[in-house]
């Protein structure tokens, strides 16, 4: 194994996972590329291990999800996206036209970052806020798109 596949191997590991082929190649798919489907992580996937089936693919997201290696997010109207970034209760935007989905801090750093009205006797662990906008790169391509005014 080379130094980072060690790493992925040590993160399974010390989430009580067994440490696979699968399993570390999408832990370094999803390391570091931002938010993933998974036909586009069975895509990378396949191209390191030629027999892994989507289905298989799935079980692993699965698998990574529920250990908290990986974070399932779920924007409406997108398939679910993973990535890597786990641990920090940061939040995401997503352009409602290109559907790109970028991260977003904490506005206040520590979870979670907005407080219900009524708490309902509910202890909050983590809030999930969704921004939905225009990217950069759309609202330039909207604006080349609209005719000159005279």
């Amino acid at each position: 194994m080379d130094p980072e596949q060690e790493v992925l191997a040590g993160r399974l590991r010390s989430a009580q996972l067994k440490v696979t082929a699968p399993r570390i190649a999408v832990l370094g798919v999803l390391n570091g590329r931002g938010h993933l489907d998974a036909d586009s992580v069975f895509s990378a996937v396949a191209t390191q291990l030629p027999k892994a089936s989507l289905q298989a693919v799935y079980g692993v997201l699965a698998a990574l999800a529920a250990a908290g290696l990986v974070r399932k997010i779920e924007p409406a109207g997108s398939a679910a996206l993973y990535e890597a970034r786990v641990g920090d209760n940061h939040h995401h935007m997503v352009c409602l036209n290109c559907k790109r989905v970028e991260d977003v801090d904490c506005v206040v750093g520590e979870s979670p970052c907005l407080t219900p009205s009524a708490m309902n006797g509910f202890s909050i662990k983590v809030a999930e806020i969704t921004f939905w906008g225009v990217c950069s790169s759309c609202q330039m391509a909207q604006a080349a798109a609209q005719p000159a005014t005279l």
